[in-house]
C-alpha cells in the first residue's frame, strides 16, 4: 500500500501510529470524499493483530505517563495546541474533503476549537482539586488517579473536533489513548498524530488505528487490558459495545445522539425563533444535538411556517469548499439512502413535505434541505434519528402539550426552548428531560458544563472536572489525627 495520499495539497500518511511509530496493514480500504465521491486514498485496514500492538504500546507507555507531573502533562497539551493551530489551514481542508462539512466553518470555528480543547484541559488538570474534610477529625483527601489505557471511537460528522473532546481529557487524566476514527473520515485522526508526535508526546501515549468496527473496534473494546471506553455513535453499536465491554466489567461513557425539540412558544421574538429552526440544517443535518423537532404554539404556525420557508429556501446547498455554501453533502451514500428513505415512508404515510422531501440536484450525496408536517407523534421520522437536514413540524395548543410531546421519545440529548417569558422558561426546562436546554439560543457550550444524554442519549457526562471522574479512579485517603507520632 501507499504510505501516504495527498489531499489538496496536504500530505496525510494512511498508516496507523501506533507505539510512535507508523505500522501498516496487509489490507486497505478506499477513503471517499462525500464532495464528489472520489477516492482520498487507501487507508490502513486494521483488525485484532493491530488492536492488540495499539493497546500493548499503551499499556506499556502508561507508567511514565501517569507518573508525569501535571506541569509538564498541561504544558504538552498546549504544545499540541499551538501544532494544531499552526496547521489549521491544513486540517480544515482536509477535513471538509473528508466529510464534506463547510470549509469555512473548519476554519474559523471547528479547528480553532480544537486547539481549545486541548488548552481547556490542559489548563483544568492544574486547577484540578477538591477541598480536604473532616470526619470525627480524621482528615480525607480526594486523588484522581490515572485509570489506564482508554479506547476512543468517535464519528464522522465533526471527526477531530469529537475525537479531541475525548483524547485531551484523557490525556490530562494521565492516561494512555487508542483512537480509532469513523472509516469514513478518518485522516485528520492521522494528522493529529503528527501534530501530537512534534509537541513531544511520548511514544504509545496517543494511537490511531484504523478500520471497521466489526474487525479491529470488537478487538478493541473486548480488550482485558483496557480500562476505559469512550464512543460517540449509534445506540445499536453503542449496546453492542457495552456487551463486549461487560466481560471485563470496563467503565463506558456513550453519547448516542438524539431526536431533540425545538418549543416555539407565541410569546417568542418571531424572527429568533426562525432562525433557531433554519440553523438545524448545519452541517446537513448530520448533528447530534440537532433539534429535528419543531413544535410550534397553534396560534403563529402559520406565520412561522411561511417565514421559515422564506428563509430556509435562500440556503445554497453546494461545494462546501465555496465560501457562499450553506449546506453540504452528506457522508456517504448508505446514509443518503437511510435519509431518503425515512422521507419516502413519512410521505407514504400522509405527511407533507412544505419543502424538499427529495435529494438535491447538486451531486449524488446531496439531500434537499426538508421540513415535513402532518406527522403523527408516534410515526417513525418523528420518534428516530434520521441525521440528515430532515426536520418535522408539529404544533401544540399549551404548555402541557409542548412538554408532553417534546419529552415524548426515547432519547434526552438536548432542547431548545423560544420564549419571551422567563418564567416559563424556567417551567418548561424543568420538566424537559435533556442534558443540555438552550433558551432563545443554540449550539453554546462551555467545555466547563456537564454534556451528555438522558434515555437512549447515553451514558455519564463530558466536560471539566466529570471528564477526569470518567478517565481517573478517584481516591479517597482517610488519615487518622496525629497519626504521624503513634510509633514515636
Amino acid at each position: 500500500m501507499s504510505e501516504k495520499t495527498v489531499v489538496a495539497g496536504v500530505s496525510v500518511d494512511t498508516r496507523h501510529w501506533i507505539g510512535g511509530q507508523r505500522v501498516a496493514s496487509a489490507d486497505t480500504f478506499t477513503d471517499n470524499s462525500p464532495i464528489d465521491g472520489r477516492a482520498l486514498g487507501e487507508i490502513a485496514r486494521g483488525g485484532p493483530v493491530e488492536a492488540a500492538a495499539a493497546v500493548a504500546a499503551a499499556k506499556a507507555a502508561f507508567p511514565a505517563w501517569a507518573a508525569t507531573s501535571r506541569t509538564e502533562r498541561a504544558r504538552i497539551l498546549h504544545a499540541i495546541a499551538d501544532g494544531v493551530e499552526k496547521r489549521i489551514e491544513e486540517l480544515a481542508i482536509v477535513e471538509t474533503n473528508d466529510n464534506g462539512a463547510l470549509l469555512r466553518s473548519h476554519r474559523r470555528g471547528v479547528m480553532p476549537r480544537v486547539a481549545h480543547n486541548f488548552r481547556f484541559f490542559a489548563d483544568w488538570l492544574l486547577k484540578l482539586d477538591h477541598e480536604d474534610f473532616e470526619t470525627r477529625g480524621h482528615s480525607n483527601h480526594v486523588s484522581w488517579d490515572p485509570a489506564g489505557p482508554s479506547v476512543l471511537i468517535t464519528p464522522w460528522n465533526a471527526p477531530l473536533m469529537l475525537a479531541t473532546w475525548k483524547v485531551a481529557p484523557a490525556l490530562a487524566a494521565g492516561n494512555t489513548v487508542i483512537l480509532k476514527p469513523a472509516e469514513w473520515s478518518p485522516l485528520t485522526a492521522s494528522l493529529l498524530a503528527d501534530i501530537a508526535a512534534e509537541a513531544g508526546l511520548p511514544a504509545g501515549v496517543l494511537n490511531v488505528v484504523q478500520g471497521y468496527g466489526s474487525e479491529i473496534g470488537d478487538a478493541l473494546t473486548s480488550h482485558p487490558d483496557v480500562r476505559r471506553i469512550s464512543f460517540t455513535g449509534s445506540v445499536p453499536t453503542a449496546k453492542h459495545i457495552a456487551a463486549s465491554a461487560a466481560a471485563n466489567l470496563t467503565p463506558l461513557s456513550l453519547e448516542l445522539g438524539g431526536k431533540s425539540p425545538l418549543l416555539v412558544f407565541a410569546d417568542a421574538d418571531l424572527e429568533l425563533a426562525v432562525d433557531l429552526a433554519v440553523e438545524q440544517y448545519d452541517n446537513a443535518g448530520q448533528v447530534c444535538l440537532a433539534a429535528t423537532r419543531i413544535l410550534v404554539e397553534e396560534s403563529i404556525a402559520e406565520e412561522f411556517t411561511r417565514r421559515f420557508v422564506d428563509k430556509a429556501t435562500r440556503l445554497t446547498q453546494g461545494d462546501p469548499r465555496e465560501e457562499a455554501t450553506d449546506l453540504g453533502p452528506n457522508i456517504h451514500s448508505r446514509q443518503l439512502e437511510k435519509i431518503d428513505g425515512f422521507v419516502q415512508r413519512a410521505l407514504a404515510a400522509g405527511a407533507r413535505a412544505v419543502i424538499g422531501g427529495h435529494r438535491s440536484v447538486e451531486g449524488e450525496q446531496y439531500y434537499a434541505p426538508t421540513l415535513l408536517t402532518d406527522v403523527a407523534q408516534d410515526s417513525e421520522v418523528v420518534q428516530e434519528e434520521v441525521f440528515g437536514p430532515v426536520l418535522t413540524l408539529q404544533t401544540f395548543a399549551d404548555e402541557e402539550e409542548a412538554v408532553r410531546l417534546a419529552n415524548d421519545t426515547r432519547f434526552g440529548l438536548a432542547a431548545t426552548l423560544a420564549t419571551g417569558d422567563p418564567e416559563r422558561a424556567e417551567r418548561v426546562t424543568g420538566r424537559l428531560v435533556a442534558g443540555t436546554i438552550w433558551v432563545n439560543c443554540f449550539f453554546v457550550r462551555d467545555l466547563q458544563a456537564p454534556f451528555g444524554g438522558s434515555r437512549l442519549s447515553g451514558v455519564g457526562r463530558e466536560g471539566g472536572t466529570w471528564s477526569f471522574d470518567f478517565y481517573c479512579d478517584l481516591k479517597n485517603t482517610v488519615t487518622a489525627p496525629n497519626g504521624w507520632n503513634n510509633h514515636g
